[in-house]
C-alpha cells in the first residue's frame, strides 16, 4: 500500500491535513520495549511550527494518543496505533483554491487521479501535517535502537546558500543531543544566524527557500542489508522520499563522488582497538546496499515551500482556463528546519526494521 512501508517493521500512515485526525500504525515492534512519554514529546516538539517567525503559524499539541498496543507505558507486541488530532485548522483558507492547482503542490495530479474527490485542504494526505505520526513512531524507534547503542542525529546542513559545518566522521552521540536541544539545529551558531537571516529575507519578500539535512547513523553493525534492489540505500530511499518536498538524497559524498579518481573515492581499510574500520568514510557506510559497520551517513535536499505569498499563475479546473491566484493561511517560508526530526525518524524506523528484520534484535 502506498502509504506504508517495512518488512518485519511495519509502518501504515493515515489522515489529512485538515481531517478529524491524524496518526500511524506500527506493527512488529518488539514485545515490552517501555515508551517514555516525556522524552517523546521532547522529540515531536522538534517538528512545531508556531514557535517564532521562521515557520507556520499553525502550532498544535500533537500529543499522541496510544489507541492501542500500549499497556502500562509498555509495548505489548501487538499493533501499536497511534492518533493525533488535528486541532488548529482553517479551511476557509482553502475555499478559493478547490479548482485553482497551487503550483508545485500535488493539487493539480490528486485532481486527475482522484477525479477531484481527495481532501486536498491544507495539502491532504501529501500535507507536511502527516510528519507528525511519522515522528511519533520515529520517536519509538529511537528509543529502541538507543537501548542498543545505535543513535539517529541530523543537523540543517544548508538554507539557500548558506552552509553549516559537516559531522565529524566519527562523532559522539552527545553531539547529535547537543543539536537537538538548540532552537535552530545546526553545528556552528554563526551560520545557523546566516540561515536564519536567509529564511526571514524570504519571508519579507513573500517567498520562501530550501535547504539540505545530513543525517547520521551511529553504531550500526557491519554486515546488514542485502544486494541489488533491497539495500540500506534503497529502503531509506522509499521512505525518505515520501516526506513532503525531499526532492534530492545522496549517501555519503554522494554527487562529489563523481568527480573524484577512484584514489580519491575510495576508502581505505585499516584496524583499529582490533576492529575492521576505513579511514575515510566517502561512500557512507553502506558498500553493495549492506553495512560497513561505519557511520551510516546520508544528505537529503528539500525544496523551497510551494506556498508563496506572490502572485503566481495556474489554470482552473476542469476547462483549464488561464487565472492566477494569491494563497492566503499560515505557511512555513522555509521547510527544512523543522523537516530535521522527520529525517531522524524515518531514519530510525529504517534501521529498526533492518534489524528486526537481519538479527535477533
Amino acid at each position: 500500500m502506498a502509504s506504508s512501508f517495512g518488512e518485519r517493521l511495519r509502518v501504515s500512515i493515515y489522515g489529512e491535513s485538515h481531517g478529524n485526525g491524524i496518526g500511524a500504525l506500527i506493527e512488529g515492534l518488539p514485545a515490552g520495549e517501555r515508551i517514555d512519554t516525556d522524552t517523546l514529546m521532547r522529540f515531536m516538539e522538534r517538528r512545531q511550527g508556531g514557535r517564532n517567525a521562521l515557520s507556520t503559524a499553525r502550532k498544535e499539541p500533537d500529543i499522541p494518543e496510544f489507541v492501542s498496543g500500549v499497556f502500562e507505558g509498555r509495548t505489548t507486541g501487538f499493533p501499536v496505533c497511534i492518533r493525533i488530532a488535528n486541532t488548529n485548522t482553517r479551511s476557509g483558507d482553502y475555499n478559493n483554491l478547490v479548482l485553482k492547482p497551487r503550483p508545485s503542490h500535488a493539487d493539480y495530479p490528486a485532481y486527475v487521479k482522484w477525479n477531484g474527490a481527495a481532501d486536498m485542504r491544507g495539502g491532504g494526505h501529501f500535507s507536511g501535517r502527516l510528519t507528525a505520526p511519522l515522528c511519533a513512531a520515529g520517536g519509538i524507534a529511537k528509543q529502541i535502537l538507543s537501548r542498543h547503542n545505535i543513535f539517529a542525529g541530523a543537523h540543517l546542513s544548508s538554507i539557500g546558500t548558506v552552509h553549516d559545518e559537516v559531522f565529524p566522521m566519527l562523532p559522539e552521540p552527545s553531539l547529535f543531543d547537543a543539536v537537538a536541544e538548540k532552537a535552530f539545529p545546526v553545528i556552528s551558531d554563526v551560520q545557523g544566524e546566516r540561515m536564519q537571516q536567509e529564511i526571514l529575507a524570504a519571508r519579507q519578500e513573500g517567498d520562501s527557500v530550501g535547504g539540505t539535512i545530513e543525517c547520521m547513523i551511529l553504531g550500526l553493525p557491519a554486515g546488514l542489508g542485502d544486494p541489488m534492489f533491497d539495500g540500506i540505500e534503497n529502503r531509506l530511499a522509499r521512505v525518505l522520499f515520501g516526506i513532503p518536498a525531499v526532492k534530492a538524497l545522496e549517501f555519503g559524498d554522494g554527487f562529489a563522488l563523481s568527480e573524484m579518481r577512484g584514489s580519491q573515492a575510495n576508502d581505505p581499510y585499516t584496524v583499529r582497538d582490533g576492529k575492521i574500520i576505513t579511514k575515510t568514510n566517502r561512500n557512507g557506510g553502506i558498500l553493495g546496499g549492506i553495512s560497513t559497520g561505519m557511520p551510516l551517513r546520508f544528505r537529503v535536499g528539500i525544496k523551497p515551500t510551494p506556498s508563496i505569498s506572490r502572485e503566481q499563475e495556474t489554470v482552473s479546473l476542469p476547462d483549464g482556463e488561464p487565472t492566477t491566484i494569491e494563497i492566503k493561511g499560515r505557511h512555513d517560508p522555509c521547510i527544512a528546519q523543522r523537516a530535521v526530526p522527520v529525517i531522524e525518524a524515518a531514519a530510525a524506523l529504517c534501521v529498526l526494521d533492518l534489524l528486526l528484520s537481519d538479527t535477533e534484535l
